[in-house]
Protein backbone atom coordinates (compact mmCIF):
# COMPACT_ATOMS: atom_id res chain seq x y z
CA UNK A 1 0.00 0.00 0.00
CA UNK A 2 1.57 3.45 -0.90
CA UNK A 3 2.10 5.94 1.36
CA UNK A 4 -0.91 8.45 -0.22
CA UNK A 5 -3.49 5.20 1.03
CA UNK A 6 -2.72 5.37 4.80
CA UNK A 7 -3.07 8.17 6.93
CA UNK A 8 -0.85 8.27 9.94
CA UNK A 9 -0.83 10.63 13.04
CA UNK A 10 0.74 11.36 15.87
CA UNK A 11 -0.99 11.02 19.62
CA UNK A 12 0.49 12.08 22.70
CA UNK A 13 -0.70 9.43 24.55
CA UNK A 14 0.70 6.12 25.03
CA UNK A 15 -1.52 3.14 23.13
CA UNK A 16 -3.90 1.99 25.78
CA UNK A 17 -4.62 5.68 26.55
CA UNK A 18 -5.27 6.64 23.04
CA UNK A 19 -7.75 3.55 22.53
CA UNK A 20 -9.20 4.73 25.63
CA UNK A 21 -9.73 8.30 24.61
CA UNK A 22 -10.93 7.34 20.64
CA UNK A 23 -13.47 5.09 22.52
CA UNK A 24 -14.59 7.66 24.75
CA UNK A 25 -14.93 10.06 21.37
CA UNK A 26 -17.05 7.70 19.15
CA UNK A 27 -19.42 7.40 22.59
CA UNK A 28 -19.71 10.72 22.33
CA UNK A 29 -20.51 10.61 18.55
CA UNK A 30 -22.56 7.79 19.28
CA UNK A 31 -19.98 5.77 16.74
CA UNK A 32 -20.31 2.26 17.47
CA UNK A 33 -17.00 0.42 18.88
CA UNK A 34 -17.44 -2.88 17.82
CA UNK A 35 -13.96 -4.41 18.78
CA UNK A 36 -10.78 -3.40 19.82
CA UNK A 37 -8.18 -6.34 18.76
CA UNK A 38 -5.23 -6.48 21.23
CA UNK A 39 -2.57 -7.85 19.00
CA UNK A 40 0.70 -7.03 21.19
CA UNK A 41 -1.62 -8.77 24.18
CA UNK A 42 -2.42 -12.06 22.07
CA UNK A 43 1.49 -12.20 21.23
CA UNK A 44 2.37 -12.04 25.23
CA UNK A 45 -0.14 -14.91 25.71
CA UNK A 46 1.33 -17.13 23.10
CA UNK A 47 5.00 -16.31 24.52
CA UNK A 48 5.81 -13.79 21.82
CA UNK A 49 6.69 -9.93 21.99
CA UNK A 50 5.12 -7.29 19.99
CA UNK A 51 5.42 -3.28 20.54
CA UNK A 52 1.73 -2.36 21.81
CA UNK A 53 -0.42 -2.90 18.67
CA UNK A 54 -4.31 -2.59 18.94
CA UNK A 55 -6.83 -1.96 16.35
CA UNK A 56 -9.93 -0.38 16.72
CA UNK A 57 -13.06 -1.50 14.78
CA UNK A 58 -15.88 0.66 14.67
CA UNK A 59 -18.94 2.40 12.35
CA UNK A 60 -22.35 4.38 12.60
CA UNK A 61 -24.75 1.51 10.36
CA UNK A 62 -26.86 4.26 8.76
CA UNK A 63 -23.18 5.58 7.39
CA UNK A 64 -21.43 2.29 6.11
CA UNK A 65 -24.49 0.61 4.92
CA UNK A 66 -25.85 2.46 1.80
CA UNK A 67 -22.03 2.14 0.86
CA UNK A 68 -22.24 -1.64 1.15
CA UNK A 69 -25.80 -1.70 -0.56
CA UNK A 70 -24.09 0.11 -3.47
CA UNK A 71 -20.57 -2.20 -3.31
CA UNK A 72 -21.68 -4.99 -1.33
CA UNK A 73 -17.59 -6.22 -1.29
CA UNK A 74 -16.74 -2.63 0.45
CA UNK A 75 -17.88 -4.44 3.32
CA UNK A 76 -14.40 -5.91 3.92
CA UNK A 77 -13.03 -2.49 4.49
CA UNK A 78 -16.01 -1.85 6.67
CA UNK A 79 -16.99 -1.38 9.85
CA UNK A 80 -14.03 1.29 9.46
CA UNK A 81 -10.22 0.52 11.63
CA UNK A 82 -7.85 2.44 12.94
CA UNK A 83 -4.47 0.95 14.00
CA UNK A 84 -3.30 2.49 17.23
CA UNK A 85 0.80 1.18 17.88
CA UNK A 86 4.04 2.40 19.24
CA UNK A 87 6.28 3.02 17.20
CA UNK A 88 10.11 3.43 18.80
CA UNK A 89 8.36 4.96 22.13
CA UNK A 90 6.01 6.98 19.95
CA UNK A 91 1.78 6.10 19.69
CA UNK A 92 0.72 6.67 15.78
CA UNK A 93 -2.86 6.09 14.66
CA UNK A 94 -3.20 4.65 11.04
CA UNK A 95 -6.10 4.10 8.85
CA UNK A 96 -6.66 3.79 5.13
CA UNK A 97 -7.35 7.27 3.85
CA UNK A 98 -10.93 7.58 2.86
CA UNK A 99 -9.98 8.80 -0.62
CA UNK A 100 -8.17 5.61 -1.08
CA UNK A 101 -11.35 3.49 0.14
CA UNK A 102 -13.79 5.65 -2.14
CA UNK A 103 -11.79 4.98 -5.04
CA UNK A 104 -10.72 1.21 -4.58
CA UNK A 105 -14.61 0.29 -4.87
CA UNK A 106 -15.43 3.19 -7.02
CA UNK A 107 -17.95 5.32 -5.29
CA UNK A 108 -19.73 8.09 -5.31
CA UNK A 109 -19.37 11.96 -3.78
CA UNK A 110 -22.18 10.89 -1.60
CA UNK A 111 -20.92 7.63 -0.70
CA UNK A 112 -17.47 8.75 -0.29
CA UNK A 113 -17.78 11.21 2.44
CA UNK A 114 -19.62 8.75 4.39
CA UNK A 115 -16.35 7.46 5.15
CA UNK A 116 -14.69 11.03 5.76
CA UNK A 117 -16.11 10.91 9.68
CA UNK A 118 -12.62 8.85 10.48
CA UNK A 119 -10.57 12.20 9.78
CA UNK A 120 -12.40 14.49 12.62
CA UNK A 121 -12.52 11.21 15.01
CA UNK A 122 -8.95 10.56 15.05
CA UNK A 123 -8.21 14.13 14.84
CA UNK A 124 -10.46 14.61 18.51
CA UNK A 125 -8.30 11.84 19.97
CA UNK A 126 -5.04 13.36 19.36
CA UNK A 127 -6.13 16.90 19.97
CA UNK A 128 -4.05 18.30 23.13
Amino acid sequence: MSDDQLVTKLSPLSVADTVARFSDVLAAKGVKLFAVIDHSGEAERAGLELRATKVVIFGAPKAGTPVMEAVPVAALDLPLKVLVWDDDGQTKLTYTAPAALAARYGLSDELAARLGAIDPLTDATIAG
